[in-house]
């Protein structure tokens, strides 16, 4: 069974929304999320991964802009 983390989501229209990713064999989470809208894939949301957002959570996905 593959291991998982629950990543915050900082920016954006899933601002402080949390998602849970699987872990690849290095303990590493996926480095893009795509955050689906209302709309579905095109009102997707591009966030990417960033370690350390000072608060002691080890990695963050962080809102870089629409995935259209």
């Amino acid at each position: 069974m593959a291991s998982t983390a629950q990543i915050p989501l900082v920016g954006g229209e899933a601002d402080g929304e949390t998602v849970t990713v699987e872990l690849d064999s290095n303990g590493r989470p996926p480095l893009t999320h795509h955050h689906l809208g209302e709309q579905g894939l095109a009102g997707a949301q591009i966030y990417e991964l960033e370690s350390d957002d000072g608060r002691g959570q080890p990695w963050i996905y962080t809102w870089r802009g629409p995935a259209v």
